[in-house]
Protein backbone atom coordinates (compact mmCIF):
# COMPACT_ATOMS: atom_id res chain seq x y z
CA UNK A 1 0.00 0.00 0.00
CA UNK A 2 1.05 3.56 -0.64
CA UNK A 3 0.35 6.69 0.25
CA UNK A 4 1.16 10.15 -2.26
CA UNK A 5 1.25 13.75 -2.65
CA UNK A 6 -1.70 15.17 -5.19
CA UNK A 7 -1.22 17.99 -7.06
CA UNK A 8 -2.99 19.85 -4.27
CA UNK A 9 -0.44 19.43 -1.96
CA UNK A 10 -2.60 16.67 0.10
CA UNK A 11 -1.86 13.43 1.09
CA UNK A 12 -3.91 10.44 -0.37
CA UNK A 13 -4.18 6.89 0.23
CA UNK A 14 -3.40 4.52 1.13
CA UNK A 15 -3.99 2.68 -2.37
CA UNK A 16 -2.54 0.00 -3.51
CA UNK A 17 0.02 -0.37 -6.93
CA UNK A 18 -2.71 -0.91 -9.27
CA UNK A 19 -4.96 2.11 -8.26
CA UNK A 20 -1.53 4.09 -8.87
CA UNK A 21 -1.31 2.75 -12.29
CA UNK A 22 -4.67 3.50 -13.51
CA UNK A 23 -3.77 7.06 -12.37
CA UNK A 24 -0.93 6.81 -14.43
CA UNK A 25 -2.78 5.84 -17.48
CA UNK A 26 -5.17 8.93 -16.60
CA UNK A 27 -1.95 11.27 -16.30
CA UNK A 28 -3.35 11.94 -12.85
CA UNK A 29 0.37 11.27 -11.29
CA UNK A 30 3.64 11.41 -12.72
CA UNK A 31 7.25 10.27 -12.34
CA UNK A 32 7.79 13.54 -9.85
CA UNK A 33 4.98 12.27 -7.57
CA UNK A 34 5.65 11.85 -4.24
CA UNK A 35 4.81 8.75 -2.39
CA UNK A 36 5.60 6.87 0.70
CA UNK A 37 5.61 3.09 1.10
CA UNK A 38 3.52 1.55 3.27
CA UNK A 39 5.88 1.25 6.34
CA UNK A 40 8.03 3.74 5.60
CA UNK A 41 8.60 7.65 6.76
CA UNK A 42 9.97 8.74 3.67
CA UNK A 43 8.68 10.25 0.62
CA UNK A 44 10.16 9.26 -3.06
CA UNK A 45 9.49 10.46 -6.36
CA UNK A 46 7.37 7.55 -7.88
CA UNK A 47 10.32 6.82 -10.49
CA UNK A 48 12.63 5.55 -7.39
CA UNK A 49 10.24 2.57 -6.94
CA UNK A 50 11.34 -0.67 -9.33
CA UNK A 51 8.10 -2.03 -8.80
CA UNK A 52 6.47 1.22 -11.10
CA UNK A 53 9.40 1.16 -13.32
CA UNK A 54 7.85 -0.17 -16.64
CA UNK A 55 4.43 1.68 -16.22
CA UNK A 56 6.79 4.79 -15.88
CA UNK A 57 8.53 4.00 -19.58
CA UNK A 58 7.37 6.70 -22.27
CA UNK A 59 4.88 5.30 -25.13
CA UNK A 60 6.35 4.21 -28.20
CA UNK A 61 6.50 7.65 -30.61
CA UNK A 62 3.77 7.72 -32.55
CA UNK A 63 4.65 6.08 -36.12
CA UNK A 64 4.03 8.54 -38.70
CA UNK A 65 3.60 6.72 -42.22
CA UNK A 66 5.68 9.08 -44.76
CA UNK A 67 3.29 9.37 -47.54
CA UNK A 68 3.87 7.08 -50.47
CA UNK A 69 6.14 8.40 -52.82
CA UNK A 70 4.30 6.92 -55.74
CA UNK A 71 1.56 9.15 -55.07
CA UNK A 72 3.41 12.07 -55.72
CA UNK A 73 1.06 13.37 -58.67
CA UNK A 74 -2.22 12.77 -56.92
CA UNK A 75 -2.27 16.69 -55.91
CA UNK A 76 -1.34 17.79 -58.84
CA UNK A 77 -3.44 15.71 -60.94
CA UNK A 78 -6.64 16.49 -58.51
CA UNK A 79 -5.95 20.46 -58.65
CA UNK A 80 -5.91 20.08 -62.63
CA UNK A 81 -8.46 18.15 -62.94
CA UNK A 82 -10.54 20.70 -61.07
CA UNK A 83 -9.12 24.18 -62.59
CA UNK A 84 -8.59 22.36 -66.34
CA UNK A 85 -10.45 19.01 -66.68
CA UNK A 86 -11.15 20.67 -70.35
CA UNK A 87 -7.48 20.28 -71.08
CA UNK A 88 -6.78 16.99 -69.73
CA UNK A 89 -4.18 18.30 -68.05
CA UNK A 90 -4.61 16.11 -65.53
CA UNK A 91 -4.28 12.92 -67.16
CA UNK A 92 -1.06 13.71 -68.90
CA UNK A 93 0.34 14.45 -65.59
CA UNK A 94 -0.66 10.84 -64.81
CA UNK A 95 0.64 9.45 -68.02
CA UNK A 96 -2.60 8.79 -69.91
CA UNK A 97 -1.78 10.12 -72.72
CA UNK A 98 -4.71 8.99 -74.96
CA UNK A 99 -6.73 9.40 -72.51
CA UNK A 100 -5.24 13.59 -71.96
CA UNK A 101 -5.59 13.76 -76.14
CA UNK A 102 -9.29 12.33 -76.12
CA UNK A 103 -10.18 15.28 -73.62
CA UNK A 104 -8.00 18.14 -74.69
CA UNK A 105 -9.36 17.24 -79.06
CA UNK A 106 -13.03 16.76 -78.12
CA UNK A 107 -12.77 20.51 -75.93
CA UNK A 108 -10.98 21.93 -78.80
CA UNK A 109 -12.21 20.51 -82.03
CA UNK A 110 -15.87 20.49 -80.62
CA UNK A 111 -14.64 24.82 -81.04
CA UNK A 112 -15.19 24.80 -76.89
CA UNK A 113 -19.06 23.44 -76.97
CA UNK A 114 -17.94 20.48 -75.53
CA UNK A 115 -15.48 21.75 -73.00
CA UNK A 116 -18.38 22.32 -69.90
CA UNK A 117 -18.79 18.59 -70.38
CA UNK A 118 -14.93 17.37 -70.40
CA UNK A 119 -14.79 19.91 -67.57
CA UNK A 120 -17.06 18.31 -65.64
CA UNK A 121 -15.51 14.91 -66.16
CA UNK A 122 -11.94 16.59 -64.92
CA UNK A 123 -13.14 18.09 -61.96
CA UNK A 124 -14.99 14.73 -60.73
CA UNK A 125 -12.11 12.75 -61.42
CA UNK A 126 -10.08 15.60 -59.48
CA UNK A 127 -11.95 15.51 -56.99
CA UNK A 128 -12.29 11.91 -56.41
CA UNK A 129 -8.35 11.74 -56.95
CA UNK A 130 -7.73 14.40 -53.84
CA UNK A 131 -10.07 12.45 -51.59
CA UNK A 132 -8.49 8.90 -51.78
CA UNK A 133 -5.76 7.79 -49.77
CA UNK A 134 -2.26 7.84 -50.99
CA UNK A 135 -2.18 3.96 -51.10
CA UNK A 136 -5.11 3.66 -52.66
CA UNK A 137 -4.87 6.21 -55.22
CA UNK A 138 -1.50 3.85 -56.11
CA UNK A 139 -3.47 1.30 -56.43
CA UNK A 140 -6.17 2.16 -58.53
CA UNK A 141 -4.17 4.85 -60.80
CA UNK A 142 -0.42 3.91 -60.75
CA UNK A 143 -0.93 -0.15 -60.19
CA UNK A 144 -4.04 -0.99 -62.02
CA UNK A 145 -3.70 2.42 -64.69
CA UNK A 146 -6.97 2.72 -64.28
CA UNK A 147 -7.75 6.03 -67.04
CA UNK A 148 -11.00 7.15 -65.98
CA UNK A 149 -13.02 7.65 -62.99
Amino acid sequence: MYKIIGIDGQPYGPVGADQIRRWLAENRVNAQTLVQSEGSSDWKPLVSFVEFTLDLKAPPPAVVHASNPRASNKIGAGICGILLGSLGIHKFILGYTSAGLIMLLVSLLSCGLLAPIIHLIGLIEGIIYLCKSDDEFVRIYVDNRREWF
